[in-house]
């Protein structure tokens, strides 16, 4: 089996591909799975374990990624959840399954567990999910971490009704899939981007409204102006300290800022001034992915509206270097995924 570690930290040259044989590994417990893994993604977070710079320190030698979707070649013999031939994708939090996640919750694959950039994963049954049906491997690979942290973003807080206006930023996965979860839901969705070709691809994504964040710096306000004054219902702030004051100014009275875990070093933190405050009774509600039921009442809404990701790249398993490269140096308009196995 072949499948490539995080054996050092700092630089791309770390991750390196090991083989281990042509056989296929057997369950590791009577509730294990043995998952073919067909198609994994590159989320911001593995550049950020890579570089030493994750909250949660990585464990030296761990398989890379937390993405990856498969199909099930093997059961333990007290499996109930799957069967042979089933399509699942892992979970970003293996034993998270609901409500709100718990300390002793927090492994992470790609991480402190071994991920998703093998040939084969064994996971635990409770660890991963169906995906829809009418979904590539590519596609599929892209859910676990921006997906589910865009769905948690627009389901975890408030209830969010039709007609209600969703602002995004930029054009990194999370908010793509928030732009297009937020149609799903009957919202206004208005993007920010600096990029005129991307706020054509936004606008075809769903994007109703998009606002060019460095010809209007003070995008707050040009929120408010196209709202009619009122500001956005939810704001999904995935800027963090570069741009919490525009969300908090863009925001409704009363609304909502869902605030991503960022792992940016570009200021100390998070920082609002004393007018954008007094003017504003937001709620600002962190969220970090989400649990495993989330995930599955996700898959529901794609498998009903037949939503497909965005995948912007596609590599094949010997590019895995490239694939890190490029991720870096060209972000592409969608998830960048590593094509694993036929």
């Amino acid at each position: 089996m072949r499948a490539y570690h995080l054996e050092t930290f700092g630089d791309i040259e770390g991750i390196v591909r090991r083989d281990t044989g042509s056989a296929v590994p057997e369950p590791a417990g009577p509730a294990d799975i043995v998952v073919a893994v067909r198609a994994a993604s590159l989320n911001r977070r593995d550049l950020l374990i890579l570089n030493g710079r994750y909250p949660l320190p990585a464990v030296p030698g761990v398989v890379a990624l937390s993405d990856g979707a498969g199909e099930v070649v093997a059961v333990g013999e007290a499996v109930t959840r799957f069967a042979v031939g089933d399509r699942v994708a892992g979970t970003y939090f293996p034993r998270w399954r609901s409500g709100r996640i718990t300390p002793d919750a927090l492994d992470q694959p790609g991480c402190t567990l071994d991920g998703m950039l093998a040939e084969y994963a064994v996971l635990d049954e409770q660890a991963a999910v169906r995906v829809p049906g009418h979904l590539t491997w590519e596609e599929a690979a892209t859910l676990p971490c921006a997906a589910v942290t865009a769905w948690s973003a627009l389901t975890g807080g408030e209830p969010l009704l039709p007609g209600r206006t969703v602002l995004t930023l930029g054009t990194g996965p999370v908010a793509l899939f928030s732009v297009q979860f937020a149609k799903l839901l009957g919202c206004r969705v208005v993007a920010t981007t600096s990029d005129a070709d991307k706020a054509g691809r936004l606008k075809a994504l769903g994007a109703d409204e998009v606002v060019d964040y460095v010809r209007i710096p003070e995008w707050g306000a040009k929120v408010k102006e196209l709202t009619d004054g009122r500001g956005a219902d939810l704001v999904v702030e995935t800027g963090g300290p570069e741009t919490i004051e525009q969300s908090v100014r863009a925001s409704s009275l009363y609304g909502e800022i869902a605030l991503l875990v960022t792992g940016s070093t570009r200021k100390a933190g998070i920082e609002v001034s004393h007018a954008a405050y007094a003017s504003s009774l937001a709620t600002i509600r962190r969220v970090f992915v989400g649990s495993r039921d989330r995930f599955e009442d996700m898959n529901l809404a794609v498998a009903a509206h037949e939503l497909r990701p965005r995948v912007g790249r596609v590599h094949s398993f010997e590019e895995v270097h490239a694939a890190y490269r490029g991720y870096v140096a060209d972000p592409p308009f969608g998830k960048v995924v590593i094509r694993v196995g036929s």
